[in-house]
């Protein structure tokens, strides 16, 4: 009996060691595909980002006295640009602000490639919006897309207003 409970002790602690061995080997294979994901994620945001100036600074220049900012940092990586305009009505003095903002978040536990977007025209928020897909479906198309169609929108509700 005591051999018995010696080899059923020694094949108990050998499928332990087993069991710890496969879970460190899938700890080192899901650390390889978080690596991974890393970089697909850093890829993706170099080429939005640089997607998100081109439309932001194509936008500016539409419209004279915009200033341009490169977004980068905690918040995400993108661009922006604002006018600060003076209106007086009536002897009174109003100021309207006006902004498009758009950015590429920083990868997080979530795993997804998140674009967000924001709008302002005359002291009015257009929009405040955010995308995301998870990154191993990212389709770099629908981004440049949706980039493109919100700076035109923007393009078109700030002409509108400015001209009323």
């Amino acid at each position: 009996m005591s051999d018995d409970f010696q080899s059923r002790l020694e094949s108990a602690i050998s499928r332990g060691q087993k069991r710890a061995d496969q879970k460190a080997s899938a700890q080192r294979a899901k650390e390889l595909s978080e690596d991974e994901l890393r970089r697909l994620h850093t890829s993706f945001r170099l080429e939005l980002s640089e997607r998100i100036e081109r439309a932001v600074h194509q936008v500016a220049d539409h419209f004279p006295g915009f200033r341009e900012e490169s977004l980068f940092g905690e918040g995400g990586w993108g661009a922006a640009c604002y006018r600060d305009d003076l209106k007086i009505v009536s002897g009174r003095r109003e100021n309207q602000y006006s902004r498009l903002e758009m950015m590429i978040r920083p990868f997080s536990d979530s795993r997804v490639l998140d674009l967000k977007g924001k709008g302002t025209v005359m002291n009015r928020e257009l929009f405040n919006r955010s995308f995301f897909v998870p990154i191993t479906e990212v389709d770099s198309d629908e981004f440049t897309q949706l980039i493109d169609t919100w700076s035109i929108e923007y393009a078109e509700v700030y002409a509108t207003k400015t001209r009323i």
